[in-house]
């Protein structure tokens, strides 16, 4: 009985809760200026990663998810810092350059998350929301062993990192959901 009660107080506490993402326009994503209209339905999952930072996923966070950094500050990291000692993140720069966003990524993802393997494939000019940026593709493996691919759309706004990545495992998972994750990209305002 005891168990059964803390079970519940766990799993309807307000700060460990996913949410449900309903179709329809939905504003202040990431507590920023992001706002999408997605088609169907996607799940808000309670951890975050950072303070402008929001994961939906369909399936569960490790079959398929997609991450908004929102309005990412000159001199802060794309995620809450493990170590900030030892294993230090890189920063958003005001100056950046699109074309320095995928190496961003790929080198907090080397970082806070030990992938050894990664590699940016695509890169294209790409719009997000009207504002110049860059589209790319992406591949990594973590400590499980799935190789996972990645399509992201970012763009710096008045020195502010935007920042929207799809991801899921290369087998079956990617394919399956990316042309959901390019309609929501798509419906992206700021």
């Amino acid at each position: 009985m005891i168990l059964t009660l803390a079970l519940a107080a766990t799993v309807s506490s307000p700060c460990l809760a996913n949410s449900l993402v309903a179709p329809g326009p939905r504003s202040g994503i990431a507590k920023s200026r992001i706002a999408a209209t997605p088609a169907g339905e996607w799940n808000k999952l309670s951890l975050s990663g950072g303070k402008n930072v929001e994961v939906w996923t369909l399936d569960g966070d490790s079959l398929n998810k997609v991450t908004f950094f929102g309005g990412i500050a000159a001199g802060q990291p794309l995620l809450r810092e493990r170590d900030k000692k030892n294993s230090p993140l890189p920063k958003v720069a005001g100056d950046m350059l699109v074309t320095d966003i995928p190496t961003l990524l790929e080198t907090t993802y080397r970082s806070q998350y030990a992938v050894n393997q990664m590699a940016i494939e695509t890169q294209l000019p790409a719009k997000l929301d009207g504002h110049s940026g860059i589209r790319f593709s992406y591949s990594f493996t973590k400590s499980d062993d799935v190789r996972r691919k990645g399509e992201a759309v970012g763009a710096m706004v008045n020195g502010q990192l935007y920042l929207i990545c799809y991801e899921a495992p290369e087998i079956y998972f990617f394919d399956k959901d990316v042309e959901k994750f390019r309609s929501l990209a798509g419906s992206i305002k700021l």
